[in-house]
């Protein structure tokens, strides 16, 4: 099948991006030391960004935000969960800093962490989380560094950063850290290593709306990329056929998308969780049954999003439509299933959308 083209820009994008320079604060608008970053639902394509192949991805507006708190405040308690590896998200991406930025001090400024999106979900609310933190520190030492030295950091390499500081902990792939940088819709089309190519950004039609069901199961992703990574290097027939179906998937959704076929994207997108599930064990029976109860009580397909047996699953409805819809899946599940969650969700921009129109 031929590979769509790219999407025009927006007037909006259009914009951004001329005006975009390397980012501080000061010059977008933004706050020095504040950032708010959207979580995002996989349309298609779990696992593609580092295997290859194409994936979808859907900015949403549950967002996370980190804010750098005036000098000699104290941190609030739990605000960056343990990463498990000696020290907090902070500590850890502020170490990170230090080896690339002159002038930055030994130990981390406080912060202040909000988050609307569950955790463990599948909605990549830890790389919001990660790349938040980047762009805070980032943009308050290039603020207070005045003379020493310290540069701003462009939306590019905070990409870069944030995925190669992921990387050595999850070994997965960079889909999640340009969805939340460049936001909207994105057609990704994954390497074996470093970011994907963004092949194309649009903006999710207004009119359309998300519902998300957070099952309340908490994801354990190492675990799943060590397995595929073994399916990998074992050359694993039910791996590449995995790999066909979900790219093919992947370039329905998007096409259906640009046809405004919503039918369209909900057909694409359980051929997509069905090759999860069938060829890749990624759901589970709960899963399974809160898709059937969504699809006999609101006429809603769900794909679960992200991989690693748990977490959320993302529907698409007419905006018109998303109160009627969520309060039809909080009436059906909460007999059975109060654990379950119905968040309703908008598409959203992302950090810094102009990576998008930023060569690689």
């Amino acid at each position: 099948m031929n590979r769509p083209m790219r999407g025009p820009a927006t007037a909006a994008e259009a914009g951004e991006a001329a005006g975009a320079s390397s980012a501080t604060g000061a010059s977008t608008g933004r706050a020095a030391g504040h950032a708010v970053v959207p979580c995002r639902a996989c349309l298609s394509g779990e696992d593609l960004d580092w295997l290859g192949g194409r994936s979808v991805s859907l900015a949403l507006d549950l967002t996370t935000s980190v804010t750098v708190r005036t000098p000699g405040a104290r941190p609030s308690a739990g605000a960056a969960p343990d990463s498990g590896g000696g020290g907090t998200w902070a500590d850890q991406v502020w170490a990170f800093l230090r080896r690339r930025l002159s002038g930055l001090g030994p130990r981390p400024p406080a912060v202040t962490v909000r988050s609307a999106a569950p955790s463990a979900s599948g909605l990549s609310s830890s790389t919001a989380l990660i790349v938040a933190l980047f762009r805070a520190f980032a943009d308050a030492a290039a603020q207070m560094g005045g003379g020493s030295g310290v540069s701003p950091v462009s939306a590019r390499t905070l990409a870069q950063w944030a995925y190669e500081f992921e990387f050595a902990v999850f070994h997965g792939g960079g889909m999640d850290h340009l969805a939340v940088i460049a936001g909207g819709l994105l057609l990704l089309d994954g390497r074996t290593t470093g970011l994907p190519d963004i092949r194309g950004r649009v903006d999710f039609p207004d009119d359309w709306a998300v519902v998300v069901l957070d099952s309340g199961t908490r994801k354990d992703t190492s675990d799943h990329i060590r397995a595929v990574r073994a399916q990998l290097a074992a050359g694993d027939a039910r791996l590449a056929a995995y790999q066909e179906r979900c790219d093919a998937a992947s370039v329905a959704v998007w096409e259906a998308v640009y046809r405004r076929d919503l039918a369209g994207v909900g057909a694409a997108m359980s051929e997509a969780h069905t090759a999860m599930r069938d060829l890749q064990g990624m759901s589970t029976p709960l899963l399974e049954e809160l898709r059937s109860v969504a699809l006999r009580s609101a006429g809603l397909p769900l794909k679960l999003s992200g991989a690693g047996g748990g977490g959320a699953l993302a529907g698409i409805c007419p905006a018109s439509d998303q109160a009627e819809v969520v309060a039809l899946l909080r009436r059906a599940l909460g007999p059975v299933h109060p654990g379950a969650r119905v968040i309703p969700a908008r598409a959203a921009a992302g950090l810094a959308p102009e990576l998008a129109a930023t060569p690689a």
